[in-house]
């Protein structure tokens, strides 16, 4: 399946809008979601003549308590949702029930069958991999979780290294902050590296950690 669908620049026809969807459940792991939308809707908001948009959904829509106890709001539920050209799954312990929701893995494969380029943070990895999303393919996932993914399917090649995987139509990167190096690889993929270098210097995104 690599390379297939695959979805990369140049700037849509005027007027189109190509959406991105970042998905919402109960316990998804706060920077996992926030981290990406902030580089996402930095990118979309600023500079509208990419032709790109950001929303999020969740299973009902509306309010969805997270990990760690915030409360963030689906723009769309999972039956309204417009059509999402990328959609971006993030991690936490919430993913774990899911590994074994037929409900939810139908719709990531659903998903899979219309969106051109899937997307994850963390352990949203291995909600792909328990949909079979990840076969024979290269994928990473946060650290703690790289034999688990290993063993939802044998056939993947774990890149236990890597801060994240472009895999062409499928994108993994590892855990929480990982993700926003991904959405500005987002960027510069669907945009351009220069897009990608404003949208980092826009949002002050500089890390140096104390320790």
């Amino acid at each position: 399946m690599s390379g297939e669908s695959e979805i990369n620049g140049p700037t849509p026809t005027s007027g189109a809008i190509r959406q991105i969807a970042i998905v919402l459940f109960p316990d998804v792991e706060e920077l996992d979601a926030v981290g990406p939308w902030e580089v996402l809707s930095f990118w979309t908001r600023n500079f509208p003549e990419d032709g790109w948009g950001v929303y999020c959904v969740s299973a009902e829509g509306g309010p969805v308590t997270c990990a760690k106890g915030l409360t963030v709001y689906a723009h769309h539920s999972m039956a309204d949702m417009p059509a999402a050209e990328v959609l971006l799954h993030p991690g936490g312990m919430g993913t774990r029930p899911q590994l074994k929701d037929p409900g939810h893995l139908e719709w990531v494969r659903r998903q899979r069958a219309s969106v051109p380029l899937m997307t994850s943070v963390c352990t949203g990895s291995l909600v792909f991999a328990a949909a079979g999303l990840l076969a024979g393919r290269p994928a990473t996932t946060h650290w703690a979780s790289l034999d688990l993914l290993a063993e939802l399917d044998p056939t993947i090649e774990v890149r236990a290294e890597d801060r994240f995987v472009d895999d062409g139509d499928v994108i993994t990167s590892s855990g929480v902050s990982a993700g926003i190096d991904m959405a500005l690889h987002l960027v510069s993929r669907l945009a351009s590296v220069e897009r990608a270098r404003q949208v980092r210097r826009g949002i002050q995104y500089d890390p140096r950690p104390p320790v």
